[in-house]
């Protein structure tokens, strides 16, 4: 992509910038050339990078002589995990940020103020495939997991749910993989600990995202793993509530409740859905009174009357039925005689 021309800066011509997204917002330049392109470093490579970032007023919020990553995986800013793919080996660069690409709207208390841009001078020292995770022991595999998963909890506070899902799924496929190496019951259970932090994690960022089969999904493994856990009780009773399903989320919510009677979320959420199911059932109740045509007073059988409906005195019925009776003996007399 050729430089475009974006806004000015001290370091340089501003026809040497490179507009990386071509929003003006991410911008790139040279200061010392590398060692061309074949030697720039591959999504999934492990770099190491020498950091220097600065607020727009020249104070310095970051140095790191050695900062280690893997390229793609979100593990830094975006504006690094962009722009380091475009480094040639023992490049330096300067690359001018919006928040949107650092640290957002939010900012990262005390040092750097919401919605700050930010400039990084960045040296590409090495790059190196990752590790094979089949060869990684306990201890690296439950390091390099709560390294993503943590990451995964800093977008998450970000509220960018997206990248936060992309962050757990990873740290879950690190959990998941197959390994050459036997590992302690102490580093398994800590592994299924991982692992069931990333799933409920996972839950909330789906849930975030209106995802409610995803959401769904990541609390049954969960509770599969831990029947009891709280947390994934809450949030599959939440994930059905969202659909309507008051009557199967009612249960799960009180099952929740009773491993912890003190939360008043829970409290609350349960309260709300159980007035919800009330509603829904009166809606529905009255649908069906329209649809029958008032059922409350077509279903009601009839009081029975002692008289009948034409009113004949019971001596007149009484009457009438002797001479019926009478009327047949006459009958088969005659016919004896004959």
């Amino acid at each position: 992509q050729p430089p475009e021309r974006g806004a000015g800066d001290a370091a340089g011509d501003p026809e040497e910038w490179l507009d990386v997204l071509g929003n003006g917002l991410l911008k790139k330049k040279t200061l010392v050339p590398g060692q061309g392109v074949d030697s720039r470093p591959q999504k999934g490579q492990d770099v190491t990078i020498r950091l220097k970032a600065t607020l727009e007023d020249g104070t310095v919020v970051e140095e790191d002589p050695a900062l280690t990553f893997t390229l793609g995986d979100c593990d830094v800013l975006q504006a690094l995990d962009l722009c380091v793919q475009l480094l040639e080996m023992g490049e330096t660069a300067l690359i001018v940020s919006e928040a949107k690409y650092c640290y957002g709207a939010q900012g990262r208390s005390p040092d750097i103020p919401p919605n700050a841009s930010l400039t990084l001078e960045v040296e590409l020292l090495a790059a190196r495939d990752a590790p094979d995770l089949e060869l990684l022991s306990g201890k690296e595999k439950i390091q390099l997991a709560n390294r993503k998963r943590e990451r995964g909890n800093f977008f998450y506070q970000q509220a960018d749910y997206v990248l936060a899902i992309n962050s757990y799924d990873i740290a879950l496929r690190i959990v998941g993989s197959s390994s050459k190496v036997d590992f302690s019951p102490d580093e398994e259970a800590e592994l299924l600990d991982v692992k069931v932090k990333c799933l409920n994690n996972l839950a909330a960022s789906q849930l975030k995202l209106d995802h409610f089969k995803a959401a769904l999904k990541s609390c049954n493994l969960v509770l599969e793993h831990q029947p009891g856990n709280i947390k994934a009780l809450f949030r599959k009773g939440k994930v059905l509530a969202q659909q309507g399903e008051y009557r199967e989320a009612i249960p799960i919510l009180k099952a929740a409740l009773k491993l912890e009677p003190s939360n008043k979320t829970i409290h609350a959420e349960l309260s709300k859905l159980v007035k919800k199911h009330a509603d829904q059932r009166n809606v529905e109740t009255e649908m069906y009174r329209k649809m029958l045509g008032n059922p409350s007073t077509a279903s009601t059988p009839r009081k029975c009357k002692d008289k009948l409906p034409w009113s004949i005195p019971w001596k007149w019925l009484f009457g009438a039925t002797a001479i019926a009776l009478g009327g047949v003996a006459l009958s088969v007399v005659i016919a004896a005689r004959n």
